[in-house]
């Protein structure tokens, strides 16, 4: 009997459960919200302990799932009627490259460095800071890119002309650290490196610059940290 019990109380909790989430609305899985993911992890936890605990009636283990799903739904009503409620709940875009220009203070407060967000444009084919005009983190963690108006010209594809494998820049200096090893690489040295940021710049200090890389093209990108630029 227990056997039967339990097969009967798995498919009615996972039946239920699916008429619970079509019913909180459709999303794709990367687009959740904080809020959505939480409710999501915590009716899987409780959907869990209803099939598990034999002993507990169903109907009391289905209460809490319900709850959720009501808070969900109403939450999500006052969302669509209050930006600000809207903005605690699902949370705001984040800026994190403005004017072309990489705001450190934004990605601090977003606990997101360098790397995620090079490996982020890579994803999008954009291997240089300098073809991104604007970068904009979304609450739900995918970052949308505008390019540089220039980027968006008729390319050599468009015009059948052939078109020369892309190769990756060569990141010399990373929160203002430099990279020696990729300067070896490109035969040059810190001191070229000083006398092209302060050339650019005006700025003499290496430790100043957020970021720094020489494309294919010989294009040295300096972005400066946002101290500096007030």
């Amino acid at each position: 009997m227990d056997l039967v019990a339990l097969v009967l109380r798995t498919l009615f909790v996972y039946f239920f459960i699916l008429l619970v989430m079509r019913m909180m609305g459709k999303r794709e899985i990367g687009k959740l919200s904080i809020f959505d993911l939480v409710v999501s992890i915590m009716i899987a936890d409780l959907a869990v302990l209803a099939v598990e605990h034999l002993d507990v009636p169903l109907f009391f283990s289905l209460v809490p799932i319900v709850v959720l799903f009501l808070t969900q739904i109403g939450l999500s009503y006052i969302s669509l009627k209050s930006k600000t409620i809207r903005e605690i709940v699902d949370g705001k875009p984040s800026v994190l490259i403005e004017n072309g220009q990489i705001r450190e203070e934004e990605m601090k407060k977003q606990r997101y460095n360098l790397s995620d967000l090079l490996m982020q444009l890579r994803e999008k084919n954009i291997y240089s800071l300098s073809q991104v005009e604007f970068a904009i983190l979304e609450p739900t963690g995918k970052l949308t890119v505008i390019p540089r108006e220039e980027e968006k010209q008729v390319t050599k594809k468009d015009l059948n002309l052939p078109v020369r494998k892309v190769e990756r820049p060569v990141i010399l200096i990373e929160d203002g650290e430099v990279n020696e090893d990729n300067l070896n690489k490109i035969g040059r040295n810190v001191l070229w490196l000083k006398q092209q940021v302060k050339k650019r710049t005006g700025i003499s200090r290496l430790k100043d610059v957020s970021f720094c890389s020489l494309d294919t093209d010989g294009v040295l990108y300096i972005d400066l940290k946002d101290q500096r630029r007030k």
